[in-house]
């Protein structure tokens, strides 16, 4: 059953106003990012131990963090809900030794509890990775996302124009730095985990694109003598009723995720619901705008080039003869 009969709703009226809010949200993601010194990187990506360590009796981050004195360098903070008394605790890499700088870090953590008058405790989880992993992960993070996007622009400039291939590009780029922002107003870390988000929010984003741009392709065959822009609409309210089924159930189950999927998954979970949201809104108002934009510039500069005369013509002629005698100059010149 559809949800919309016959939509006719002015998308294109507010892209303009879409372009605006999308600027502003990526305007001040960059600015919390320079004012905190970039994103904060998971331990898959910067190397260190992570230590996740589950209290009998209520232990909030101050007073783990006081027993942890000793440690220079660490980040306490609370994983999970409040109620399940578990902290987590990172050391960055630090030692010529990879490995017994790691172990090391882990003991000496294990050790300062053990010491505290925190009461007993049990380690739940605990992560060693080196630095040389970490760079190797973040290069293939970063070379798979590159190689992504190549094989998309040249894709969908094959299966339809090099405009709609542009569009979908700068769609996806707009949700990868919206997603960014919103990672950064709320703290969260660029794990492999957010990386495998982000690279599903590009195949998400591309295939609602394709979606509208392929009955783009079919309404240009039945609506000859419209503007460009008018039948771009036109397919945006057509599949309206698809768009808004999958990005439904999408967001529905990543939510389930988000909610019930435990401390491991949210970041993934919450990067996923951004990019629904991010790949929904962009594919009507980005892509779309992106591809009239260049395709309404291509035929403009073809029309202009066919009121040109021809060289050589009497037309051509008088058009030259009518320049100012310092451009005549300049043009033999």
């Amino acid at each position: 059953m559809p949800i919309f009969k016959t939509p006719n709703f002015d998308f294109l009226r507010w892209r303009w106003h879409a372009f605006g809010v999308s600027a502003l949200i990526i305007a001040a993601g960059v600015a919390v990012l320079v004012v905190r010194g970039g994103l904060p990187l998971g331990l898959d990506f910067s190397g260190g131990t992570q230590i996740i360590v589950e209290f009998e009796q209520p232990a909030g981050e101050g007073a783990v963090r006081q027993a942890l004195d000793a440690i220079e360098e660490k980040v306490v903070q609370q994983y999970g809900d409040a109620v399940d008394n578990a902290i987590l605790v990172r050391l960055p890499q630090a030692g010529p030794e990879v490995g017994t700088s790691l172990e090391e870090g882990a003991n000496a953590v294990v050790g300062a509890l053990r010491e505290s008058d925190l009461g007993g405790f049990e380690i739940i989880g605990q992560e060693l990775v080196g630095p040389v992993i970490g760079e190797e992960l973040r290069q293939r993070g970063i070379n798979a996302f590159v190689f992504a996007m190549i094989g998309i622009l040249i894709y969908i400039s094959l299966r339809f124009r090099f405009s709609f291939a542009v569009g979908a590009v700068v769609a996806v780029a707009h949700d990868i730095l919206v997603t960014v922002s919103m990672l950064t107003f709320l703290g969260y870390d660029l794990s492999l985990n957010v990386v495998a988000a982000m690279l599903t929010i590009t195949g998400y984003s591309v295939n609602d694109s394709i979606v509208i741009f392929d009955r783009v392709r079919e309404n240009l065959r039945l609506m000859r003598r419209d503007q460009f822009d008018r039948v771009v609409n036109k397919s945006i309210n057509q599949t309206l009723g698809r768009t808004i089924i999958t990005s439904g159930t999408t967001g529905f189950a990543v939510l389930a995720l988000y909610l019930f999927g435990g401390e491991v998954l949210r970041g993934f979970a919450f990067t996923m619901l951004v990019g629904v949201a991010t790949g929904t809104y962009s594919t009507i108002f980005i892509a779309a705008t992106i591809a009239i934009l260049i395709t309404q510039g291509r035929a403009e500069r073809r029309a202009r080039a066919d009121t040109l005369p021809a060289a050589g013509t009497p037309a051509a002629q008088r058009a030259r003869d009518a320049r100012p005698k310092r451009q005549r100059r300049r043009a033999r010149a």
